[in-house]
């Protein structure tokens, strides 16, 4: 590792020895120097585009070019004339300062080269083979290849650090804006351009009456000719394990014309490659926002999802996936689009665990737990969306869409507890839900604008769970609370749930604008919302008869029957106010709320007034560069399973029966953040600052079994406020041909917790750290570098637990002979607390695929994971309770052989 870091060291040491740095000033005619110029150098030996910059704000350029060479630079800047002159290169660095002139005409000067960057008011136009280096074949390799342009870890696209909202390709929405099925699968050699859309806003209307500065969407143009043809990829393949045979088919097709689109993708294999996890189902939003999402008020409606285990970066013991999914848009004419698209994923995954748990304070009785599960799981997920637009003109827009899910789901696990020894465990379900949006927007003069926006959503969740536990004795205490026939084999434990949602969440927004400074926005609204819940316990005796069991605990009650209606009515009022480089936003909701639970006969009711202030203000200090802050105060909602007061069955140790008298929360909210990206030197900077303080927060009274890990939990309003801060921040800096980036983030959580009718507090303290180094070579092969620490700390009462991870990687993309691609990427892991490295993994994957030149249709490719045939790896997880080190098995060495066909 340490010979490897040192040869990319050489690599770049010498690379940088290379190179002089070309270097002037911009301005027009008068003497001003002009921002944001494009400055590009053009080999004359290979006609190819060396280097390109563009002026920051003082009009000042900085490139880098070859020693020794000749080169045609142009200077150029929209509607002005280009400039160029010929510059040779010698030892030395080389200045040249260039002046445009103001020209409606063409150029005289013919622009040899396209400009790799322009920039045109909110607008960031980059030509992708400007950047690209002939290794890209996603989307998402194009991306990274931009300045200021990232894929986060959970393959989202930032820009200049803010996450992108929406990616269109020729303007159509890409499955209603998402940006992770867009990066793994539009094929890199149909873009032609990305275009940034800073301060985006969906509405047009309302553009100037909405904050849009943090919303950023993304265009791609596509190259000529994929326009009104069919394109894309089909990839196949096969290969061999240590254990199965491997199968691969993906068929990526796209279609796009001026009136109609047409998206389609099918992913089948057996390789781990998950192409749609149950993670991006749930959250994928399909484009739906709650109307009151900044009203002050946070229902949580729950959620009855089963309590899969997740994977860990896509990495499980055995994963086989079926993704199917299609996307179209038309537009019959310029009144009207009509879109929608269908998703259908099919996964089966197997996971092994070994876990260490640790519990709270120690001195209660509660013995730390070892465990191991071997655990299947089984998806079907469904999601359809059709969605209309009508704008007959600039005043009048209506938006439609329904979109409908279904599942069907399954989580077979066998788990051994050192505690409570052999416990089978089945869980299954069957949700749907249908979401209904429409939406108005009118505006009937400058100064008077009006937006109607009413969202209804249906859901149904009907979660089973059954839990066999054969070490009898282990959990009599548990069997005789809730009432079990004990003359049995084991204990057959079941559960039945049913939790049916109603919800609708409407508002109607007037702006008066006052002037180009400063506007009024008032806001009414509601959102009415009803939930039935119901769940029984029972028991499967050894002669498959079913027995009702009568607890001792709980007075008796295992079984609920509850009705749960919410309400709000809500009034606002914010007055915006621009000032110089400030922008100020205050704020006021005035809200009426109601609650009433109707269970065993007996109505539960809260009714209340409550004045909910928030806060913004903006600092631009420059075109890129601000500082935001905002302050909002908000009243927290729970869902009707925490009122329920039968017992419900989280799981066979954790037992739960909630309170009819709970009572809303209260925060308090506050986060400050800074945002700076320099085009010249493409230096970015984000930093934020959170703090959240609950009061009146919802916790649970745990009781454990003398002796065991089995509780009883009860939910009541705490009047211990509980808090919580974070701090992260990212500097990039490209320097030539090389991009640096550092990064941090700090995260503090101190809640109030109550096991054993005693109060503790917990204490959670995590820190990450990282460092990465990346060439951009065009031609040489490319490296990146990075390490990333973290520790993560936690203080459970008189129980402490420190974990440490250290990780450093490499990444190597290296076109070899204009014909054959190397991509590999190794990362080494130690896992360590106070005493001793618990556990230390590396990963080595690599792929080698050739193609015989760039127009060629076929491409063939051998590609390895986990060449080191790693067992398992570790992470930390912690709850209200306990921490856990949890030991993560994963796929084996998988080697497969790809062919690749280009439409």
């Amino acid at each position: 590792m340490k010979k490897l870091f040192l040869a990319v060291a050489l690599l770049v040491t010498s690379f940088m020895v290379a190179q002089v740095r070309l270097e002037g000033v911009v301005r027009d005619s008068i003497g001003n120097p002009l921002e944001l110029a494009n400055v590009i150098a053009i080999n004359q030996s290979t006609q190819k585009l060396d280097s390109y910059g563009i002026t920051g704000e003082d009009g000042k350029y900085r490139i880098s070019l070859k020693k020794n060479t000749v080169y045609t630079v142009q200077a150029s800047y929209v509607g002005m004339k280009t400039s160029q002159a010929e510059i040779t290169t010698q030892e030395t660095n080389v200045g040249k300062d260039f002046v445009l002139y103001y020209d409606n005409a063409l150029d005289e000067v013919e622009l040899v080269y396209e400009m790799p960057v322009t920039v045109k008011g909110d607008t960031i136009t980059y030509n992708a083979d400007s950047f690209n280096k002939g290794t890209e074949r996603e989307l998402g390799d194009v991306l990274e290849n931009l300045p200021g342009v990232e894929i986060n870890d959970d393959g989202q696209i930032e820009v200049e650090g803010k996450v992108v909202s929406k990616l269109m390709v020729e303007g159509k929405d890409f499955f209603d804006g998402d940006t992770k099925l867009a990066v793994e699968n539009i094929p890199s050699n149909a873009v032609d351009k990305v275009e940034v859309l800073k301060n985006y806003s969906e509405i047009s209307q309302l553009s100037g009456v909405t904050d849009n500065q943090d919303n950023i969407a993304i265009n791609i143009k596509l190259k000529e000719g994929k326009k009104n043809f069919w394109f894309g990829n089909i990839t196949t393949g096969g290969g061999a394990s240590n254990h199965d045979g491997l199968y691969l088919f993906q068929p990526k097709l796209f279609y796009y014309s001026p009136t109609y689109s047409i998206n389609t993708i099918v992913d089948l294999n057996n390789i781990g490659e998950v192409a749609f996890s149950r993670r991006d189902y749930f959250n994928f939003t399909g484009g739906f926002r709650a109307p009151s999402r900044s009203s002050g008020t946070n229902i949580d409606l729950g959620t009855n999802n089963l309590g899969f285990l997740t994977m860990q970066n896509n990495r499980a013991k055995d994963i086989e996936t079926k993704f199917g999914a299609a996307n179209f848009s038309w537009s019959p004419n310029k009144e009207l689009d009509l879109s929608g698209f269908v998703i259908f994923s099919k996964n089966k995954t197997e996971m092994q665990e070994n876990s260490q748990v640790t519990y709270t304070d120690s001195d209660l009785g509660i013995p730390d737990e070892s465990t191991e599960s071997n655990t299947l799981q089984r998806s079907d997920l469904g999601m359809l969306k059709l969605s209309a637009v009508y704008k007959p003109n600039a005043n009048n827009q209506l938006d439609y869409d329904v979109l409908a899910r279904i599942s069907k789901e399954s989580q077979e696990q066998g788990f051994f507890s050192s505690v409570n020894g052999n416990i089978g465990e089945l869980e299954s379900s069957s949700p749907y839900s249908i979401n209904h949006n429409l939406n108005y927007y009118y505006t009937l003069n400058d100064s008077n604008i009006f937006a109607l926006e009413v969202q209804h959503l249906l859901q149904d969740e009907d979660p089973f769970y059954n839990a066999i536990i054969e070490d009898k004795e282990d959990y009599e205490g548990t069997a005789n609370n809730l009432g079990l026939e004990g003359a049995q084999v084991n204990y057959n434990l079941a559960q039945d749930k049913r939790l049916q949602s109603n919800q609708m969440d409407a508002k109607l927004d007037y702006w008066n604008v006052l002037n180009n400074k400063s506007d009024i926005n008032v806001t009414l609204g509601t959102i009415l919302s009803t939930q039935q819940f119901n769940s029984e316990i029972f028991q499967f005796l050894d002669d498959d008869t079913k027995y009702d069991p009568t607890p001792t605990i709980n007075d008796g009650l295992d079984t609920n029957d509850i009705k749960y209606n919410f309400s709000d009515l809500y009034l606002g009022l914010h007055y915006r106010l621009k000032s110089g480089i400030f922008t100020f936003t205050p704020g006021v909701s005035a809200h009426a709320y109601s609650t009433k639970n109707i269970q065993y006969g007996t109505t539960t009711t809260d009714n209340f007034f409550r004045l909910l202030p928030d806060f913004n203000m903006r600092v631009q200090l420059k075109q890129s560069e601000q500082i935001i802050f905002d302050y909002s105060m908000e009243t927290e909602f729970t869902d009707v399973s925490n009122f329920a007061k039968g017992l419900v069955l989280n799981s066979y140790s954790s037992l739960f029966s909630g309170s009819p008298d709970l009572e809303s929360a209260l925060s308090h909210n506050f986060n400050l953040s800074y945002f700076s990206f320099n085009m010249f030197n493409y230096t970015n900077v984000r930093a934020s600052l959170n703090y959240n303080k609950s009061i009146d927060n919802i916790r649970t009274m745990s009781t454990f079994e003398p002796g065991s890990v089995v509780r009883v939990s009860t939910p009541f309003n705490s009047s211990f406020a509980d808090e919580s801060a974070s701090a992260n921040t990212r500097v990039q800096r490209t320097f030539g041909k090389i991009r640096a980036s550092l990064g941090g983030n700090l995260s503090y959580s101190k809640f109030n917790q109550f096991v054993q009718d005693e109060r503790s507090i917990s204490e959670s303290f995590s820190q990450s750290y990282n460092a990465e180094l990346r060439t951009n070579f065009k031609t040489a092969p490319n490296i990146e570098l990075g390490y990333k620490y973290s520790v993560q700390d936690n203080n459970l009462g008189d129980s402490s637990t420190k974990y440490f991870t250290k990780s450093p990687s490499v990444e190597i993309d290296a076109l070899i002979l204009k014909s054959f691609t190397l991509k590999s990427d190794y990362s080494y892991n130690n896992y360590s607390d106070e005493d001793r490295t618990i556990n230390t993994y590396e990963f080595l994957n690599a792929s080698l695929s050739y193609k015989k030149n760039e127009d060629s249709k076929f491409e063939y490719e051998i590609k390895a994971t986990n060449l080191f045939n790693t067992k398992s790896q570790n992470n930390t997880n912690t709850s209200t309770v306990s921490v856990s080190a949890t030991e993560y098995y994963i796929q084996p060495l998988y080697v497969s052989f790809r062919l690749r066909y280009e439409l």
